[in-house]
């Protein structure tokens, strides 16, 4: 378990020291979603990676439900025609 500490600025920005950053993977664009935790003085974060860093996860996520020679989303598509 990785524990470091960072300053709060007179702006109340913090900077996420960079082997943390590096271990998460985090790069600019990243949002980071802040919300009180259960126990007073405790924050719990979580990091939301940009929309191309998604995309890049998500990539052929789906190819194994295809079954050889099909095509869901025309099967999709004649599905809702034939419900129309």
């Amino acid at each position: 378990m990785i524990s470091m500490k960072t300053m709060v600025t007179g702006k109340n920005q913090i900077s996420i020291p960079a082997e943390i950053a590096r271990t998460c993977g985090i790069e600019p664009g990243w949002k980071v979603e802040w919300r009180l935790g259960r126990v007073p003085g405790e924050l719990v974060l979580r990091l939301i990676p940009d929309r191309m860093t998604i995309a890049r996860r998500l990539h052929g996520a789906g190819k194994r439900w295809i079954r050889h020679g099909r095509d869901p989303v025309a099967e999709l598509v004649a599905e809702r025609e034939s419900e129309g």
